[in-house]
């Protein structure tokens, strides 16, 4: 089967810009809180008339335009979002037909803050087994529009964004070396909006209640996300069989810093190797990952050859990780 990478990369970005002094203003807290124990001190906000697929079909825009390929060339496209612009239809649906990419299938995919890495894992095998050549994948969320403003432990935490790749099929021995993929849904209620489902449908009651809003229990989350970090980084890089001195760069889901801080230390990894943005953008669920990896290919981080981690966690409970070895060269048919 073909090596399978990623030959495009792009993002964005709401422009509004909500800082923690800006939440000082309406939320019990300060700058000094909220940085020492979670590193995030701003976040971008959507405005409330743009829906999480408008961020979806500019980040993938901007992938396919990386990529050197037209819209009309991909031929499947799946959106990572747990902030869907409708229950039904797709966001991918949405997006597809905005890009104008007319042969595309089109479905979303939803594993929380890992969803990004579960769509990259799904849309390579795609890839590989030869059945489409060109997949765009996306993470995009609109978290902002599923927070409670009022609860200080959960709206400090995210922001809205959206990143993109484009995957085809790439060179022997480059792209993707290895994958991990896990979940644990005994963890379910740790994370998770309650209402708005077949379980309980939206009433007055449910609004009222602040159902539809995101609910964490922090401190065990915690717990999981700095164990389960550590372990399935080292678990893929042994499945790859690629020591850890050979990693030229760590993207861990940028969730809090002293999470990723524990993560960088279980792997055993120089700090000046790891990507961190979320000191700008807070927690952006499935689009965190893709848009450090698309930070760190614009700022000239990653060079032809290099190794790349990329490591997750969210809500389900999901976890995953990959290695590869990087390359934008595509194979052309």
């Amino acid at each position: 089967m073909p090596c399978v990478g990623i030959t495009g990369t792009g993002s964005y970005l709401p422009e509004n810009v909500l800082t923690n002094a800006d939440l000082k203003k309406f939320v019990d807290t300060t700058d000094e809180w909220i940085t020492t124990r979670t590193g995030i001190r701003a976040r971008r906000i959507a405005p409330p008339d743009v829906p999480t697929s408008e961020l979806c079909y500019r980040a993938g825009l901007r992938a396919i335009e990386d990529a050197q390929i037209a819209p009309e060339e991909i031929e499947l496209i799946i959106v990572a979002t747990m902030t869907p612009d409708y229950a039904f239809p797709a966001t991918a649906c949405l997006v597809a037909d905005r890009l104008g990419a007319k042969n595309a299938a089109a479905f979303d995919l939803e594993a929380a803050c890992t969803g990004f890495i579960y769509a990259v894992v799904t849309a390579s095998q795609f890839v590989a087994t030869g059945m489409y050549k060109t997949v765009l994948v996306i993470g995009g969320e609109t978290m902002s529009k599923f927070l409670n403003w009022e609860d200080r432990s959960t709206c400090i935490l995210f922001g809205d964004g959206a990143g993109a790749a484009v995957l085809q099929p790439v060179k022997e021995g480059f792209g993707f070396l290895s994958f991990e993929l896990g979940a644990d849904g005994s963890g379910g209620k740790l994370l998770s909006q309650p209402a708005g489902g077949s379980k309980c449908p939206a009433s007055l009651e449910t609004v009222g209640k602040n159902l539809h809003t995101l609910q964490m229990e922090g401190k065990e989350v915690y717990k999981f996300a700095v164990r389960i970090m550590g372990d399935v980084s080292v678990k893929v890089l042994e499945k790859a069989g690629i020591k850890k001195e050979d990693v030229n760069l760590f993207i861990p889901h940028q969730a809090n810093t002293r999470i990723i801080d524990a993560a960088v230390k279980r792997l055993g990894i120089s700090p000046d190797k790891v990507v961190i943005n979320l000191d700008k953008y807070g927690n952006m669920s499935a689009a965190s990952v893709p848009v450090a990896l698309d930070e760190a290919v614009k700022k000239g981080q990653i060079s032809e050859g290099d190794v790349i981690v990329i490591v997750g966690f969210g809500a389900g409970l999901t976890w995953g990780a990959c290695v590869l070895r990087w390359t934008k060269v595509g194979l052309k048919a």
